[in-house]
């Protein structure tokens, strides 16, 4: 299960290139070096699940101070899009668990990281001031008070629980209905069509595969 995703919070501009590659080492580097490791034993057995923890903001809305980690999701999802069609062959299935952006039960905004540049993020908050803030509390409105972030381990858990050949391919958890769901259910149709018109239908679905 791919589950890593440290948040940081600031200006775009204020990030050093430095600190984004760091970002990315762990959100998006991680899954590659996990997979590696994992992926030769689930293809000898013929069987297994790969389970991204992937998120809302890679098709659905996005608001500022958060495009690094936007970023890095969205290429770890674009990583298990293209891993799903790779692995389908040999019985491992995919997953894509894509929860919205749950403010209770988390730390995501209490530890996220900050830019290095002071410098710009001082003349950010000549027009910004407070801006991190704000996207925390409007997040925060949008959910309904029973929203918590255990649905989205609870769906996790319901997921593994189910047969083989029975999983989702994706799964949205967002109590607050940002519009990504819409976006993937869209995407995620023109996936299996185009796959379709090039004669790979077979990689849109695990099957039973002798060893």
């Amino acid at each position: 299960m791919h589950n890593a995703g440290h948040m940081v919070t600031g200006p775009t501009e204020a990030f050093t290139p430095e600190q984004l590659a760091e970002l990315y080492d762990v959100n998006v580097l991680s899954t590659q070096r996990v997979n590696r490791a994992a992926l030769p034993s689930m293809r000898k057995a013929r069987q297994g699940l790969v389970l991204w923890v992937s998120s809302t903001s890679v098709k659905g809305g996005t608001p500022p101070y958060l495009a690094p980690y936007f970023a890095a999701k969205a290429a770890m999802d674009s990583l298990a899009v293209s891993y799903a069609a790779e692995l389908a062959r040999w019985g491992v299935e995919t997953s894509i668990v894509v929860p919205g952006a749950f403010t209770r039960g988390t730390n995501h905004f209490a530890h996220s990281g900050r830019p290095s540049d002071s410098a710009v993020i001082a003349e950010y908050d000549t027009q910004y001031a407070g801006l991190v803030d704000q996207v925390g509390e409007k997040l925060a409105a949008l959910f309904p008070e029973d929203a918590e972030a255990y649905l989205v381990s609870d769906e996790i858990a319901r997921i593994v629980a189910l047969p083989a050949g029975k999983r989702p391919y994706r799964v949205t958890v967002d109590p607050a209905d940002d519009g990504s769901a819409e976006v993937s259910e869209v995407a995620d149709r023109v996936r299996h069509d185009f796959l379709t018109r090039l004669g790979l239908a077979d990689l849109l679905t695990v099957h039973p595969v002798d060893a």
